[in-house]
């Protein structure tokens, strides 16, 4: 079972939360950038997509990539807004107000 799990995750990429704040914040990019040895980085890590977050050997590859079909396809998820908690509890009814308008529960509570 361990050498299954291995080969899932080997090819593991950042999450699209990940991607939108490497976009947002330039440092967050630069940290993510800095936790890697350049030596063990294909093409010595001259040459990255963000938006998927791959290093590439060299830049025909990169260009070659973003014509592609794969980079397009995040790149249309990554412009959507990211999930987040926020989202999480609408989705499920907490933190709204089931389109009443304000003031109105006001009312009911004084009937």
């Amino acid at each position: 079972m361990g050498a299954l799990r291995r080969i899932k995750t080997k090819r593991r990429t950042r999450d699209y939360d990940q991607v939108v704040a490497d976009i947002d914040s330039p440092r967050h990019l630069a940290q993510y950038k800095a936790s890697k040895d350049v030596e063990d980085l294909p093409g010595l890590g001259r040459h990255y997509c963000v938006e998927c977050a791959k290093w590439f050997e060299s830049e025909y590859n990169l260009k070659a990539h973003t014509k592609g079909k794969n980079h397009k396809k995040r790149v249309r998820i990554l412009k959507e807004e990211p999930h987040s908690q926020r989202l999480a509890e609408a989705a499920v009814g907490l933190g709204v107000d089931n389109g009443k308008p304000p003031g109105e529960e006001k009312m009911e509570m004084e009937d």
